[in-house]
């Protein structure tokens, strides 16, 4: 194994790459109209052009130092915030459910 992507739709690939570079901050590696790669560490978000804009869950999660900040972050640059930020008591998290500008649904979690 080399490597981690987590592939995800967008409709706009513009305004989906200024999303996870400017909100979430991740590096781009690629872009083009129906293909770009952002990192993160050794984790790669793709993104794949042709995406409906409907609402599509992922399993894509991202740990933040402060989540009530980083949900404010999400929805000024375009998101929706879906649930959260909860105690998620014994998991030792706090967690938020999200969702970015192409309608891809993704959480934020924050350890205690």
């Amino acid at each position: 194994m080399l490597g981690t992507k987590f592939l995800i739709s967008a409709q706009d690939m513009d305004r989906a790459v200024a999303f996870y570079r400017d909100v979430i901050g991740l590096d781009v590696n690629v872009s083009s109209p129906w293909w770009s790669e952002l990192r993160l560490g050794s984790a790669i978000v793709a993104l794949h052009g042709g995406g409906t804009g409907e609402f599509a869950e992922t399993g894509l999660s991202f740990t933040v130092r402060d989540i009530q900040v980083a949900c404010e972050a999400v929805v000024r640059g375009g998101g929706r915030l879906r649930s959260g930020p909860e105690d998620r008591g014994e998991e030792g998290i706090h967690l938020a459910e999200l969702t970015d500008t192409e309608g891809n649904g993704f959480m934020l979690s924050q350890d205690k």
